[in-house]
């Protein structure tokens, strides 16, 4: 219940501050353009479903791809790690901590 209430706080009061924002002219100006940008765009993808399609398709290849760099490069950052780690300990001293449990 107390999630619900705030939620809903939350989004009155959004509602609420962008009505009174819209009291100052050069921020009425700013959402007219703004909303006319979108206006604009989205009939343009309206009419060229496919073009929209497309782009999802490949702006989510993109972030697959950055995604699959970025953790190839984690995972040899913890392998470069772990060899370092190697160098500085001695594996003789593992070993037989390891032969002792």
């Amino acid at each position: 219940m107390g999630k619900q209430k705030l939620c809903l706080g939350l989004l009155i009061g959004t509602i609420a501050g962008g009505l009174l924002s819209l009291l100052d002219r050069d921020a009425r100006s700013y959402a007219k353009g703004k909303m006319s940008d979108v206006k604009n765009g989205s009939s343009y993808y309206i009419k060229r479903p496919s073009e929209a399609v497309k782009g999802v398709k490949d702006a989510f290849g993109r972030f697959n791809t950055q995604f699959t760099n970025g953790a190839d490069n984690a995972i040899n950052a913890l392998e470069q790690v772990e060899n370092t780690l190697d160098q500085f300990t001695n594996k003789s001293d593992r070993e037989e901590l390891n032969n002792n449990l």
